[in-house]
């Protein structure tokens, strides 16, 4: 079995969200589950070839397993690209939902081109929320979704940086909503100035996993926003991040940078 550990939309090498990337396992669903549990990353990918021959990825969060994680697929895509660096494209495929990926190289930056999906359509209670993110209700400014490329987000605006820093949500009601309403997770953000934003994704139980980065909040605030955005996540984290998320009508590339951790 062979261990990548990457960063993955970092503002320098040094920052960024931590990734395992996973080459020549044998590990069962549930083993693969206990291994990313053990490990000191925000998620772990599997790459394993399927019938196709197709490099397919099986993410897995400290939690949960995922069907989509974008910034463990830019962690796989940087290092086949060093691998074969006369390619400038690849295609990968999801495990659990078979979602087809196609990743490009621009100069420093990964994109992951991705399609928007369908979300269960839900009735949202803004004091609900309010009171899931232990927030006063005239700070929320607009409740947007759920939204998703490959796993639905709730997508919440909050008045100003200096508040959306401040919160310490519910992340146990959080997760009990979320599983009841098949959503996975809030993200929350703010808008910085024209196409900049600042946001942060809860999704885990335990803040210690806080992303640094969530490459599926962005292209989901991308979508709903129908427009190009640069979205700057873990800052207060001490690992500053930038997304990019290019939108193209209806589609959307979620991009950034992957070096290398060790």
């Amino acid at each position: 079995m062979k261990i990548h550990r990457m960063r993955c939309f970092g503002r320098t090498d040094e920052s960024g969200n931590a990734a395992l990337v996973i080459e020549d396992s044998t590990l069962a669903e549930v083993e693969r589950l206990e291994f990313a549990q053990q490990q000191d990353a925000n998620a772990t990918v599997f790459v394993d070839a399927n019938a196709a021959c197709d490099p397919q990825l099986d993410y897995y969060y400290p939690h949960a397993r995922s069907p989509l994680c974008l910034h463990a697929t830019l962690a796989a895509s940087a290092i086949y690209f060093e691998r074969h660096p006369d390619i400038a494209r690849l295609r990968f495929v999801t495990s659990m939902h078979r979602q087809a990926l196609e990743v490009e190289r621009d100069n420093q930056d990964i994109f992951v081109g991705v399609k928007a999906q369908a979300c269960p359509a839900l009735v949202i209670d803004g004091a609900e929320t309010a009171g899931l993110l232990r927030a006063n209700s005239m700070d929320l400014i607009c409740i947007r979704g759920p939204a998703s490329i490959g796993s639905p987000k709730l997508l919440v605006e909050v008045r100003d940086e200096s508040l959306l820093n401040a919160l310490r949500p519910n992340l146990t009601g959080i997760a009990d909503w979320s599983r009841k309403r098949r959503v996975s997770g809030i993200y929350v953000y703010c808008r910085l100035r024209d196409g900049v934003y600042a946001g942060r994704n809860f999704n885990h139980l335990d803040p210690r996993f806080e992303d640094a980065a969530t490459g599926v909040a962005a292209g989901a605030l991308a979508l709903m926003l129908e427009r190009s955005i640069t979205l700057l996540q873990g800052d207060a984290l001490g690992q500053p991040c930038t997304l990019l998320a290019r939108y193209m009508d209806g589609d959307v590339q979620v991009g950034g940078r992957a070096v290398s951790a060790v």
